[in-house]
Order: C-alpha cells, then structure tokens, then sequence
C-alpha cells in the first residue's frame, strides 16, 4: 500500500508554491506615466475597433502589433503630406519582399510628398459671383479622404477601410496601407511584389494533345488562368478566409445561371462554418468539408486548369486553396476517378474504350490477387523480414 501512495504522490501534479515579491516604489510621476500608456492603448485592444484620427495612436498600436523593435522585415514609413497650405503626418505600413518597391516609390510616396501642395483648381469652383468689385466664388466642400484617393495616389487599386481588422489580414498578403492624420480612413494600396514560381507544365497529370499550363501556389493567378479558358462574365470567384490564425485564402469558383445554387451555397457554408486555426494545402480543406472521414471521395483534386474549366462549364464548383497547386471540384462521382483529361481531346469512341479498358484493370487489381491466393489455399500475408 505504501508503494502504490509513493507512486500516486510521485505521478500527482503539484501545486507550485507561490513566492510574493517585493518591488521597490516608483515615483508618482513614473506611475502615472505608466497610467496614462495603459489608458491610451487599452481602447485599442480590441482589433475590431475603428481607425482613430489620431496619427501618433494609430502608429504606436501598429508598431506594438507587428513587433518593429524585433521584426526587420516590418516596414514604417513616416513623411508628411501638404495639401493646401496644410501639412499633414503620414505613415505607410508594409512588409519588406512582399511589395513593389519602385511601384510604392513611383505612384505612391512620391505623388503623396511632391504633389499634395496645389491650391484650389477651377474645377472646384461651382459659381462666381462680383458684388460692388468683390468677387465671391462658390466652391466644393473639401473632403480630405477623396482628395487623396482621387488625385494624389494614381495607384490603379486603392480601397480605403475603417476597420484593424480589415487592414491587417491584408498587409500580411503583401498590400501596403496608409494612414493620415486627422482621418479614421486607412487606404490600402495593391502593389504586391514578392517572388512566385511561373506557370510550368503539370507533373502529375500530363496529357499530349491538351493544354500544357498548371495551376502554381499564388492563387490570383491560378484565377487568371481560370478567367483565361472560361472567358465568360457569368464567372463568379468568391473570396473567402478560413483559419483564425492563418486567415488563408480560399477562392469558390462556379458559373452562374449553370451551377445549382443549393451546391453553391452547401460549400460557402462548410467553408464559412469550419473552426480551425489553420490550413495551409487543400488535402486538408478537402478533409474538412467532407461529409465524414470514412465516406467515399466526394471531391476530385487536379493540377490543370483546362481539367477546372470544364467542370465549372458543367455546373460544378472548383475550390482554389492560396499556397497550393491542386484545386477541388464537388461533386465528385465514380467515372470521374477513371476519366482523364486527355478524353475530351479524343474521339468518344476511343475515350468510352478506355474507360472500359480502366474499369477492367481496377476489378483485376482489386479481386485477381484474392482469387489466385484463394485457389491456392494460401492467405495473403505481409512478410515481416
């Protein structure tokens, strides 16, 4: 009995003893100080909170979030802009490698810090009037967020938000995001940049008479392939972030007016729904939006994008994961797992032969070994040495 008590007691968590540490007392000023610090950020700690206007808040949060004193890749750019004889602080977020820096340099920071001075044009103007030789003259209402937009940054995709949670996940893709002082709008300015494999041919479905382009790990351009061989406008390509942490990318490919709705919507659903930190393949989307782990395979995954073309050209749905090659169509159906691209390219009379001829393999694959292992009374084993 007491081996079984020396055993429990040595295998049984232990409360760790609790030590009560005495610091020195800090000056009052010191503590307030420290007071006002934490009151100053603590309306910023919730990240879905709105922009602030103030520009020296909005920089102090963004430098706590990203970690500048220890990441070097973090970049924050801080100049000013003047705009009609008034000057305005500024800073530009982003992250090093994964932005154009002469696109930035050219159509951002040197539009924003040269061109920002021009008086009121003739355009602003709507009347004149002149009254006993005073001349009156009626102009717009000046809105510093449309200014800056419309005519200071000739970047051709600009988007403005008022949200951190919508400014982050976005500089984390690589799209740089300025703030202005006195507003609570923040414009995030597309001028992506980073390095990504070329379009090269697909090494695990090769095919001889069809196309030669494969889908690589950025989806924008895995889109851009699919945009290329529907060319259509009914194309619909859905945006959506699974993952709390890694918020990746998803993209639901399907034709409108072609593809069931209620197909449509199931997806966006199971997708929307999932309750992961993270993803990073569509192996693994493909296991989460499955109907159960030992059902049979309901989604076809395929490198080639003429392959996604035409199912979405069907009806179904293709699902592009960011960061990887292979997309998913649904519904998946037997056939379709002895059907090769190279089918459609040929006579159907050859293609319905070789779909026979795959048909036989798979059975003898499947009942030859039993069969001549049964008829030799020997039971199939697998060798140990």
């Amino acid at each position: 009995m007491k081996i079984l008590n020396d055993l429990i007691n040595f295998i049984k968590y232990k409360e760790d003893k609790v030590y009560d540490f005495v610091l020195p007392d800090a000056s009052a000023s010191q503590d307030s100080q420290i007071a006002d610090k934490a009151n100053e950020l603590k309306p910023l700690e919730n990240v879905s909170e709105n922009v602030y206007p103030s520009i020296d808040v909005n920089l102090e949060y963004v430098k706590v979030k990203y970690n500048t004193l220890i990441n070097s890749d973090i970049k924050v750019r801080e100049f000013f802009i003047r705009v009609r004889e008034k000057q305005y602080k500024a800073f530009l977020l982003y992250i090093d490698g994964m932005i154009n820096s002469s696109a930035i340099n050219q159509f951002v920071v040197e539009p924003l810090m040269l061109n920002g001075s021009k008086s009121t044009s003739s355009q602003d103007i709507i009347s004149t009037a002149v009254t006993n030789n005073v001349t009156v003259r009626r102009v717009k209402k000046f809105n510093l967020i449309d200014y800056i937009s419309e005519c200071l940054i000739p970047q051709n995709d600009v988007t403005t938000v008022t949200k951190f949670k919508e400014i982050f996940p976005q500089v984390n893709s690589g799209v740089s995001a300025l703030f202005v002082d006195t507003i609570s709008t923040v414009f995030l300015i597309d001028a992506k940049g980073f390095d990504k494999r070329s379009v090269t041919n697909p090494e695990n479905e090769t095919i001889i008479r069809g196309s030669q382009e494969g889908f690589i790990e950025a989806i924008r351009t895995n889109t851009s392939l699919l945009r290329r061989i529907v060319n259509n406008e009914d194309l619909i390509i859905e945006d959506l972030s699974v993952g709390t942490i890694s918020a990746t990318k998803v993209a639901v490919c399907y034709l409108k007016n072609v593809a069931n709705d209620d197909l449509v919507a199931e997806i966006k659903y199971r997708i929307n729904n999932l309750k992961v930190d993270y993803i990073t393949s569509s192996g693994q989307l493909e296991q989460l939006i499955e109907d159960t782990s030992y059902s049979i395979p309901q989604l076809i995954a395929t490198e080639r994008p003429d392959r996604v073309a035409s199912n979405i050209l069907e009806g179904r749905v293709a699902i592009l994961v960011n960061g990887t090659p292979y997309a998913l169509i649904a519904p998946a159906v037997f056939i379709d797992f002895l059907t090769s691209q190279e089918d459609r390219n040929i006579k159907y009379q050859y293609a319905n032969l070789l779909k026979g001829i795959r048909l036989i393999a798979l059975f003898l694959t499947l009942l030859l070994p039993r069969t001549l292992c049964c008829s030799n009374n020997i039971s199939p084993r697998i060798s140990t040495n």
